[in-house]
């Protein structure tokens, strides 16, 4: 459902998702277009006013985003390319030959693949291969530090997300961008901490900033750092 507000001399256009949820959540996607995910008994006038609400917020992450400029063209993944894995850039050599194969030699990504197969689909694999031992990794001793605070996720996801780095479930499962392999370690580490904090504020309240300051003081230099990586 598409709707929109006036605040001062700006429209701001929203699309509205209603869904069995307990939380009102508006989400300002890297395109610009506004989103809010709504409990199924909100109504239209509940939610414009929330959106009056937050008008400068939603205004202010636009133009950030604006500012960032457009994403990288799409990648094909043939040779020449440049890719990132952990922060790094790799360069992309792709081959045709047996058996399968996708590695990194220095600052190289080398791919061998068969006619029938797809250099794209080799390092969509071999990412999220790695996205999987990795983020497991780094979150161990994230999580065992909230330990503290008497909670533990009920378990770690991860999968290809659009418009999100990661997200949290009422029921406690942490998801993870598996793009998010691409970028320094820290980032990772930043996200993950992130939603740890929504196992204790599933909302972005005070209480949620404090928390997550406290866990990690400089996490705001990894947000934006995360936000100016082009994936």
């Amino acid at each position: 459902m598409e709707c929109r507000v006036v605040f001062g001399s700006n429209e701001i256009e929203y699309g509205v998702k209603f869904s069995n949820r307990k939380t009102l959540v508006i989400k300002v996607c890297p395109a610009g277009n506004v989103e809010v995910l709504a409990p199924v008994d909100a109504t239209l006038e509940v939610i414009k006013q929330r959106v009056l609400k937050r008008a400068q917020w939603i205004l202010q992450q636009q133009n950030y985003f604006k500012q960032l400029g457009e994403r990288s063209p799409e990648k094909r993944f043939v040779s020449g390319e440049s890719h990132y894995y952990l922060g790094r850039q790799f360069l992309l050599k792709v081959e045709e030959g047996k058996p399968n194969s996708v590695r990194y030699k220095g600052r190289c990504f080398e791919v061998v693949c068969t006619p029938k197969t797809k250099a794209k689909d080799l390092m969509k694999m071999w990412y999220r291969s790695h996205a999987k031992d990795k983020f497991a990794e780094y979150a161990e001793p994230i999580i065992a530090r909230f330990a503290k605070y008497g909670v533990t996720p009920s378990s770690l996801y991860i999968q290809e997300m659009e418009n999100r780095w990661g997200s949290c479930t009422p029921k406690g499962k942490i998801i993870l961008n598996t793009q998010l392999i691409k970028a320094p370690r820290p980032c990772i580490e930043y996200v993950i901490t992130h939603e740890l904090c929504h196992l204790l504020y599933p909302n972005h309240t005070k209480a949620f900033w404090e928390l997550l300051h406290k866990e990690m003081p400089d996490w705001e230099r990894w947000k934006n750092k995360l936000e100016r990586f082009m994936l």
